[in-house]
């Protein structure tokens, strides 16, 4: 497979290589379903969206698994402080994550575990460690013994001292004694008024990490081809993952893929616990979700990104000249014979496979569409029908096409300005039969500074948006 991507554990951008040849076993972390989902969620959605549509454009089978935590600290936390059980509110904030992933059509996941639903599993898994010496039982609660795994730090590139001298090192467990400050949960003891479930160890409940260990084993297997999250998941949590899986003697993820994150202004992550998040559905109140989906997806993925009111509007400014080329085009190639495309899929493709570029994937798009213009008002309609071809099939590999993956979302409003923009062409050639040269051009300027630009052809005068 020439598709190459960035691999936290090497730190190189090296080939994707399948333990199945022609399937692609993919574990995503999803969310944990304490409070409805903001910005930053969306964006990690979007990102590893384009890893799964790229990987069926390229005809490869796929196997995508995102987890659901739908028991944690944090949901009993606010569930109490809501006065709702902790299981109505993780059910109706993953129902939330849904509609929210489904607003800028990411692709369902082939299976969204729960950590409920999967019990058996992560019992077993612990079960497991402790019988190779990995892990012990303290007071109700189960610890990974971390000196004891193999190369612990590698994912993150931190050494045991340094995390022991550093506040990541706590010496109190959940109910029991740790043998070791940098010791990790992998099972916590009940306590009064928590969900708890039997087990070998007494009544109790999952660590955060073991159970993606778990649920990716179980749905991919002991060794599988990407696990990917947010970049501020690799310590302590996919660190542990590591650590965990192999003590258990499992090869586990081949390769770990890691997004930046979103920040809310000043450099400042967006979170829920710092209180400076923007929620999905607030952000969808004054931006149309294929632009929030364009404007979230156009960073590379690995970079860090800002979400702001500017950012929406040049995302929609961005999006709206594909959209209105896309319609152009339609309407002007209708039963002509595609030529030969002034847009190149190869480029296209080229930038995908070399780790996800989407900058460099778009800047090909929009080089297309702006031959694919100069084609319209050349008149050079199979050249233009091909090229619209290119371009739309570019798109809906990013879920941006506007005609078959965004049909209704400019339609309602397409007579609505189509008729607006005639008028507005109409009374400046009223005024320019009549020789107001001032009033001609006080109309287009005023079309100019809505963002609509008018093209004087041989065929008449055409709009399109800046």
């Amino acid at each position: 497979m020439s598709l190459r991507l960035y691999d936290t554990r090497t730190r190189t951008v090296r080939p994707l290589e399948p333990v199945r040849s022609g399937h692609v076993g993919v574990y995503v972390c999803g969310p944990t379903v304490q409070a409805a989902p903001h910005v930053g969620h969306l964006r990690s959605a979007v990102a590893l969206d384009v890893l799964h549509r790229w990987l069926l454009t390229r005809g490869e089978s796929v196997t995508f698994v995102r987890n659901v935590t739908d028991v944690d600290d944090k949901i009993i936390h606010d569930a109490a402080h809501n006065d709702e059980p902790w299981w109505a509110l993780s059910n109706r904030m993953t129902r939330a994550f849904d509609d929210a992933y489904d607003a800028v059509q990411v692709l369902r996941p082939t299976i969204d575990p729960r950590v409920t639903g999967h019990l058996p599993q992560i019992i077993a898994l612990i079960e497991r460690i402790i019988e190779r010496g990995h892990a012990y039982a303290s007071g109700g609660d189960v610890y990974l013994a971390v000196r004891s795994a193999p190369d612990y730090g590698v994912l993150s590139n931190q050494s045991l001292d340094a995390l022991q001298a550093s506040d990541k090192a706590v010496p109190h467990g959940h109910t029991g004694e740790k043998r070791d400050l940098l010791d990790f949960a992998l099972w916590k003891g009940a306590k009064e008024g928590e969900p708890s479930w039997p087990s070998p160890w007494g009544p109790g409940r999952p660590g955060w990490h073991i159970e993606c260990s778990a649920m990716a084993v179980e749905y991919l297997g002991e060794e599988f081809d990407v696990h990917a999250g947010g970049l501020d998941l690799v310590f302590p949590h996919h660190e542990n993952e590591v650590a965990q899986s192999t003590c258990a003697g499992h090869p586990f993820a081949r390769l770990w893929l890691h997004h930046g994150l979103v920040n809310a202004g000043g450099g400042e992550k967006m979170s829920k616990s710092l209180g400076n998040s923007i929620t999905v559905a607030d952000a969808l109140t004054t931006t149309r979700p294929q632009v929030l989906r364009y404007g979230l997806g156009a960073a590379h993925y690995r970079s860090s990104m800002e979400w702001s009111a500017q950012v929406a509007a040049e995302a929609e400014a961005a999006y709206g000249r594909i959209e209105t080329f896309v319609r152009n085009a339609s309407e002007a190639t209708a039963g002509v014979e595609p030529g030969e495309p002034k847009a190149s899929w190869d480029e296209f493709a080229a930038a995908l496979d070399d780790d996800l570029g989407v900058p460099q994937a778009l800047a090909v798009v929009h080089s297309g569409v702006r031959a694919g213009n100069a084609l319209l008002a050349a008149g050079e309609l199979p050249a233009l029908a091909a090229t619209l071809a290119v371009v739309r099939r570019m798109l809906s590999v990013l879920a941006l096409d506007p005609v078959e993956q965004w049909p209704g979302s400019t339609r309602e409003l397409t007579p609505v300005v189509d008729g607006l923009v005639a008028l507005a062409v109409e009374a400046r050639a009223q005024a320019r039969t009549r020789k107001d040269w001032a009033q001609a051009d006080a109309i287009r300027d005023r079309l100019t500074a809505a963002g609509i630009v008018l093209e004087d052809t041989a065929d008449g005068v055409r709009w399109r948006i800046q």
